[in-house]
């Protein structure tokens, strides 16, 4: 039985910074302080360190390919990846209901 060798490359994940876009800016204000707070303190870290994988964290299709949303309770924050610049890129918070409409 002979052995195969498999090369695997290890990515060591640098922390990644956050922006917020102006869409977010806007909107940042108008939302409760609670759930910024957990933004903030919650879900930017885990983002820092790997916003590809994580429990909250999908990966969008069709129209929204290109973009990942975080689940926040009744809240979906949806964001990119600039893997050229290790940034994410906070797009926009809304409601379930009205996420994907």
């Amino acid at each position: 039985m002979a052995l195969m060798m498999l090369k695997m490359e290890i990515i060591q994940l640098s922390n990644f910074q956050i922006a917020e876009a102006k869409t977010f800016e806007k909107i940042k204000n108008t939302i409760d302080s609670k759930l910024y707070f957990k933004i903030n303190n919650f879900v930017y870290p885990q983002l820092k360190l790997n916003p590809f994988y994580g429990n909250n964290i999908k990966k969008l299709k069709g129209e929204f390919e290109g973009y990942y949303r975080y689940r926040v309770g009744n809240y979906r924050l949806f964001y990119l990846i600039e893997n050229e610049k290790v940034l994410v890129v906070i797009v926009a918070l809304k409601h379930r209901q009205n996420a994907y409409g």
